[in-house]
């Protein structure tokens, strides 16, 4: 039997390069992912780490590395809510199309019991509707992550 996955398609009105630097900067990623920062020196083999202020959230190890076009990597998330999920992988495909750019954001190899599908369902559209907007607008949505919200209520 196949592992779970899920394929997320957007096109936004940027460059491949504006994009692919969005997906691996730094400094990027903590403005539109909640804080959540991406280090790496992004060769294929190389480790990579998610962190929210300073404390690792995902880790893995880059699979390909292709400027403008593609890049994924393994996925491991180390919130101890996520405890015995195991490794996916995440890719994303860019295309220029004109003016836009059509991002495919593919998570898969997701374990069977259907809660990480679960949860990463909710935050992909989240995080990438804000790497959207910070690229075709220069801000975020206004948007509170569940996580977030349950802690304010």
């Amino acid at each position: 039997m196949s592992k779970p996955s899920y394929v997320y398609v957007t096109y936004i009105e940027t460059t491949p390069e504006a994009l692919w630097q969005a997906l691996t900067d730094g400094d990027f990623t903590e403005r539109y992912w909640f804080g959540h920062r991406i280090t790496s020196d992004w060769k294929q083999g190389a480790p990579y780490r998610l962190t929210n202020n300073g404390n690792p959230k995902v880790e893995g190890e880059v699979i390909t590395f292709d400027p403008m076009q593609r890049l994924a990597y393994s996925w491991h998330n180390r919130k101890p809510e996520a405890a015995g999920e195991g490794t996916s992988r995440v890719t994303f495909d860019l295309e220029p199309r004109g003016k836009v750019v059509k991002l495919t954001v593919t998570h898969d190899e997701l374990g069977e019991d259907g809660k990480a599908l679960r949860d990463i369902s909710g935050g992909w559209p989240m995080v990438l509707s804000n790497l959207k907007s910070m690229l075709e607008t220069g801000h975020t949505i206004e948007i509170v992550p569940p996580s977030c919200a349950k802690d304010a209520a």
